[in-house]
């Protein structure tokens, strides 16, 4: 049955695309549907045929053939940020190297009505697989309270059973960098208290100043902003910290800009290490030590979970490893005065 486009013309369907490649229409549909009986050389003159005549199957018909859209649902939250935000990207990124589309629905992470509402509308594209961004306990929460009915991963959260970087180990590097050059009396410029990676690189300044016996226990709460960061400049300076571990790079700026209104410098007064090792970071003055998040990696074990294939016999284990982070070193650590 063939149908009609907007302009009258008659869309091109499965008889033609059989027609120029000489091959039966159940042929066709084998192709569309990845059947793996079709020769190679079979299999190119459909596709090319597809090509020529411009056919194009969308998602819901190729769904009935197979009960798969190829697409994957991706639930944001806090997109403006940059963690969030680059591993979108990367999602999408490797999502197309698999041979899927990514359909993306933003809620209000903190509202669970808005969480199921935006879980709902990707289900009802009929997505492959669900992967939620979880930097709440509230969307955690309701994650953990709602049969999506689809294969889900969760990313940015603490929770062990989510893929994850390891954020306790990140701020065990960002504190050790700190004390290695010398420092004993370390801050925290923390992130937003309902964050639970803030909170996951909290614990980590705790257990590295622990593990080392230092007792100097400072913390600031930010709110990830560049602001926060210059707005806990004369608490850190009165506190007497020689070095601040930042909870991300754009707190760390604004942080090293508030020092410097207050006559301290840094690192020669003052050692900052920031965290995730923005694009720009490099670029500060001067160029941040940070730790570097693997959101790419992140990413592919994401996918790979979730469209299984050549990578699924690695996913699994994966999934229960946190990907590690790095430390990059760079000008803004120096011992003490």
């Amino acid at each position: 049955m063939s149908e009609t486009r907007g302009d009258g013309l008659r869309a091109v369907g499965v008889r033609d695309v059989a027609a120029l490649a000489g091959v039966s229409r159940q042929t066709v549909s084998r192709v569309l549907n990845e059947h793996p009986d079709v020769a190679p050389d079979t299999r190119d003159r459909v596709v090319a045929a597809m090509d020529e005549l411009g056919y194009r199957m969308n998602n819901a018909a190729r769904a009935l053939g197979t009960r798969r859209t190829r697409t994957i649902g991706v639930l944001a939250s806090d997109a403006l940020q940059y963690g969030p935000s680059r591993s979108i990207a990367a999602i999408e990124a490797s999502a197309r190297e698999a041979g899927y589309w990514v359909s993306t629905a933003y809620a209000d992470s903190g509202d669970a009505a808005s969480v199921r509402a935006a879980i709902e509308h990707l289900r009802a594209q009929s997505v492959d697989g669900l992967v939620v961004f979880a930097p709440h306990a509230r969307t955690l929460e309701v994650l953990k309270g709602l049969d999506t009915g689809t294969p889900t991963v969760a990313l940015h959260t603490s929770d062990r059973s989510a893929l994850s970087v390891d954020q306790i180990a990140g701020a065990r590097l960002a504190v050790a960098a700190l004390a290695d050059a010398g420092h004993g009396r370390i801050a925290h410029l923390a992130g937003p208290a309902d964050w639970l990676e803030a909170e996951a690189r909290a614990s980590g300044y705790d257990a590295e100043l622990g593990a080392r016996g230092l007792d100097f226990r400072m913390t600031v709460r930010g709110d990830w902003t560049a602001r926060s960061g210059y707005e806990a400049a004369q608490a850190v300076q009165d506190s007497g910290a020689t070095a601040v571990f930042a909870g991300n790079d754009q707190m760390a700026l604004g942080l090293i800009t508030g020092l410097r209104e207050r006559g301290l410098d840094v690192p020669v007064d003052i050692s900052v290490v920031g965290f995730d090792d923005t694009p720009d970071a490099a670029y500060f003055w001067p160029p941040l030590t940070t730790v570097r998040q693997d959101f790419d990696e992140l990413a592919r074990r994401a996918v790979a979970t979730l469209v299984g294939g050549a990578d699924a016999a690695t996913a699994a284990p994966a999934a229960s490893a946190p990907v590690p982070p790095v430390l990059i070193s760079r000008a803004s650590v120096s011992p003490p005065r």
